[in-house]
């Protein structure tokens, strides 16, 4: 790093530190797990390291700047503040820099641009990290809502339910396909009620899945009944002309039970 950037730093600490908490302070309102004490020591830290970088010429090559941006983000802090920072330093280093009486013009544009070729991987850097973070959030939520999105629940002995809510797309279907295998092995179901109730849509797609879990359960040698017909949906069956012959229906769940427990020799009796 120039020397001259570095002169500028050392001897304009206490003013760079001054401004720079200036700045920042439109952030406090993010922290509301942090005491302003916390928050003074978090943007001391940041700027201490940006300082400790530019000093030595360094791109966080130790991962010191990508565990403090994790940290940031971590403690819910946006991706804003990380940025704003950044672009606070440069913009307060810079100033100081078109401020040094001594500093000819093309001395103070060389230093412009190696302070911006400096700034960049680490502006990179950052996104990168929260773009990583991000991502690993929605796919461990991904994970958990597909998990719970489609269970198979014993009711009785050898008959379960599957009830589905919501849009189902391929990646789901498959978990579907998945639940409803697994589960048919370990409840050692007889027969299966997928109960399509609370599925807003019933089109091409969704009813090609369906087909194909009743289809799937009948090679284990257990019977599918599709349960939660609305007439709208019956009629949307039909005029895509999709044929749901291969398995039983019912309008409702309590009418899918009623022939589930035929199917399974079983019946409900009221004690005296």
């Amino acid at each position: 790093m120039n020397a001259a950037i570095i002169n500028i730093i050392k001897n304009n600490r206490n003013e760079i530190d001054k401004l720079w908490s200036r700045e920042l302070d439109a952030f406090k309102s993010q922290t509301s797990i942090m005491t302003p004490h916390m928050y003074s020591q978090l943007n001391n830290e940041f700027l201490s390291l940006l300082i400790h970088h530019i000093s030595h010429g360094d791109i966080s090559a130790d991962g010191t700047l990508e565990r403090f941006f994790d940290k940031v983000l971590r403690s819910n802090m946006s991706l804003e503040y990380l940025t704003q920072g950044l672009q606070s330093f440069r913009r307060i280093i810079l100033e100081m820099i078109f401020q040094e009486e001594n500093l000819e013009k093309d001395t103070a544009v060389d230093i412009y641009r190696e302070l911006d070729r400096w700034m960049d991987p680490i502006l990179h850097s950052m996104v990168q990290n929260s773009s990583q973070i991000w991502e690993r959030t929605v796919s461990i939520q991904k994970s958990a809502l597909l998990e719970l999105s489609a269970p198979l629940i014993p009711v009785f002995q050898n008959i379960s339910v599957m009830p589905l809510i919501g849009t189902i797309d391929t990646e789901r279907a498959k978990r579907i396909m998945e639940n409803l295998l697994e589960g048919v092995i370990q409840y050692r179901s007889e027969v299966v009620l997928i109960d399509i109730t609370g599925v807003p849509v019933v089109d091409t797609m969704v009813a090609h899945h369906i087909i194909q879990a009743a289809d799937a359960v009948r090679l284990l040698g257990s019977t599918c009944i599709l349960v939660g017909i609305r007439p709208e949906i019956a009629q949307t069956i039909v005029s895509l002309g999709i044929d749901l012959s291969l398995f039983p229906t019912k309008s409702t769940l309590q009418k899918g039970m009623e022939r589930a427990l035929e199917i399974t020799n079983q019946q409900i009796v009221k004690e005296k």
